[in-house]
């Protein structure tokens, strides 16, 4: 592609939001910080682990969250290795951070805080709009300020994840009211 030829279509909504938050100071050292934290789902997967251990009264939401969270990382991996889509490749979108893999479609980044948002919003008892504010809107606007995913592997992204998330809470649910208290984990999340 051609040094000078303008971006279009989602290459061009990358560049004018680079343009617009990469200059802001503090936005490029948080999103790098918010990638590492994301990658694999490792920090979720953390979080969910403490929220276990520091909140016995609820650890089975917590454990069931890691699961979600887990399974939408999975699930985007699976669909990345489908698709095939490599990365956003233009002058005119900076790539900020290092990635593990030349795939894009989707952003597991997007997915696995979807999950995240949705199961410890339920794990932690916190109003589900608000946590997903405060974690899925950032994130998302990361992978873009980073040039490391088209908007729409980020949208497409945070769908799974909720759909993952959706679908792990409804069998936990199922799940907890099919298989006694005695087995492990109580209804409340207590281990026995």
């Amino acid at each position: 592609m051609p040094e000078d030829e303008e971006p279009t279509g989602e290459l061009a909504a990358m560049a004018a939001v680079q343009s617009v938050l990469v200059v802001r100071p503090g936005v490029l050292p948080t999103a790098r910080g918010m990638s590492h934290f994301g990658e694999h789902s490792i920090g979720w997967l953390a979080m969910s682990l403490l929220g276990a251990i520091l909140v016995p009264c609820r650890r089975r939401y917590w454990l069931v969250a890691g699961v979600g969270v887990f399974a939408a990382h999975a699930a985007a991996l699976l669909i990345k290795r489908i698709v095939r889509r490599t990365r956003p490749n233009h002058p005119a979108v900076a790539v900020n951070v290092s990635t593990p893999s030349p795939l894009s479609f989707p952003s597991a980044h997007a997915a696995s805080t979807a999950a995240a948002a949705i199961l410890i919003g339920r794990a932690s008892g916190l109003p589900k709009g608000i946590v997903a504010a405060v974690l899925v809107v950032p994130m998302a606007l990361s992978r873009i300020v980073l040039g490391v995913h088209y908007p729409s592997d980020v949208a497409f992204g945070v769908v799974l994840g909720a759909a993952v998330a959706g679908t792990t809470a409804r069998f936990d649910s199922r799940l907890s009211s099919i298989w006694p208290a005695q087995h492990g984990l109580s209804a409340g999340g207590a281990l026995k």
